[in-house]
């Protein structure tokens, strides 16, 4: 039985270890899954308080009043958020997938994709958050 030194078991890892330890790529990975979830499960209580006008519409009134409180606004900023880093990420993703030189510029893309993201949510938080800020200084 050959033994091995903690280098030969290191691979390719960045981190030194047997433990993939958290490239750029990883958390690339990680954000896409969870905003996929996130989407998921808003679309899901979506179809749930939708379905809600046919069995009660005064119960559903009653829900979507509740959206309007400010707290709501941000979870929707954030939902806007999420929903928009899942599509960038993804259309990278299936470009690293499909086109020949996609992994050679998956980091490059990862930035494009960070910064779209940030030029768009930056006016959009604004502009979501407008009503809200505007009725939370009366």
């Amino acid at each position: 039985m050959a033994s091995t030194t903690a280098s030969e078991r290191s691979g390719t890892s960045r981190g030194g270890g047997t433990l993939y330890r958290g490239d750029l790529g990883m958390w690339s990975w990680v954000a896409h899954r969870i905003t996929g979830v996130l989407t998921f499960f808003f679309l899901f209580t979506h179809v749930l308080d939708t379905a809600l006008v046919r069995v009660s519409p005064n119960a559903y009134d009653s829900v979507i009043e509740t959206y309007k409180n400010p707290v709501v606004n941000l979870f929707e900023v954030g939902l806007v958020g999420a929903v928009l880093y899942h599509a960038l990420n993804g259309i990278r993703v299936m470009l690293v997938d499909f086109w020949e030189k996609g992994a050679k510029y998956q980091r490059l893309m990862l930035w494009i994709v960070v910064a779209v993201w940030v030029v768009v949510m930056i006016p959009g938080f604004y502009f979501m958050m407008e009503r809200t800020i505007s009725e939370l200084g009366h």
